[in-house]
């Protein structure tokens, strides 16, 4: 069994097949899906997608590149939904927008304050801005020691790596990548109870399919990735990130829930 733990199922990009994007993921072994927020304006299809699939849980938070969409109200009205399982994605984001910085750095500590009041894990995207994204981290967790949650695609900055006894990390396609040099150095030294399996789907597209669509059933890609640099098999690797997703997501059995 695998958990994408990751993967936005609410994107234009699935609107014409989504049924059938599920479906080969399940026949792949994929069984459970985190959509996590980006804009407020996808909130309600990904709602809506949680309710029709047992198996489809969400994220409610505002990205780093769309702040100027920013709600308290928009988390707080859906952060007590049974199928919302975390925070995110916040965080920092340079590359395109640091122009934003202070607001980012604000409008990060003000959603991760949400996600303490209402004891959620955070999915943390963090693009060009290492340092920032550790010190406001780390002065949380010191003044927060239950704060949990998952650095998205994990950029293998080892800063990052002493977070590890609060946080996990999110392994996608990134890790197949013929350019991949300094994730898969660095990966070795992440321990095994702290990661996860995400697509980041439709992004991030895993080798061999560089170019196509992403879709969860690429999962089993970075699956075998993982297994091949643990020197265990993909099903000791399915074991062990389907409990982490478990413990981090508290996603333990399967809900019905009848809206």
């Amino acid at each position: 069994m695998i958990i994408d733990t990751h993967t936005h199922l609410d994107n234009e990009k699935y609107y014409d097949d989504l049924e059938e994007v599920i479906k080969r993921a399940k026949e792949k072994g994929v069984e459970k899906f985190i959509i996590p927020a980006a804009h407020p304006k996808d909130i309600t299809r990904a709602v809506k997608i949680s309710e029709e699939y047992d198996d489809v849980y969400f994220a409610v938070g505002v990205h780093p590149i769309d702040i100027v969409h920013f709600d308290h109200n928009y988390l707080t009205d859906y952060i007590d939904h049974p199928k919302c399982v975390a925070v995110g994605e916040i965080g920092l984001d340079y590359h395109y927008t640091k122009d934003t910085k202070d607001y980012q750095i604000e409008l990060f500590q003000e959603q991760l304050d949400i996600a303490i009041e209402y004891n959620k894990p955070v999915i943390i995207h963090i693009r060009e801005a290492t340092h920032d994204s550790f010190e406001i981290l780390d002065r949380y967790i010191k003044k927060y020691p239950n704060l949990k949650g998952v650095l998205h695609c994990y950029n293998a900055d080892e800063e990052l790596l002493k977070l590890k006894d609060n946080f996990y990390y999110g392994i996608g396609g990134v890790l197949t990548f013929k350019n991949a040099k300094k994730l898969i150095n660095v990966f070795p030294k992440i321990p095994k109870n702290r990661v996860i399996i995400e697509t980041d789907s439709p992004y991030l597209t895993p080798h061999p399919h560089r170019g196509e669509r992403n879709e969860p059933m690429y999962t089993t890609l970075v699956r075998d990735k993982i297994a091949e640099l643990w020197n265990v098999t993909p099903k000791e690797v399915e074991d062990i990130t389907t409990k982490n997703a478990k413990e981090l997501f508290n996603i333990w059995k399967k809900y019905f829930f009848y809206f």
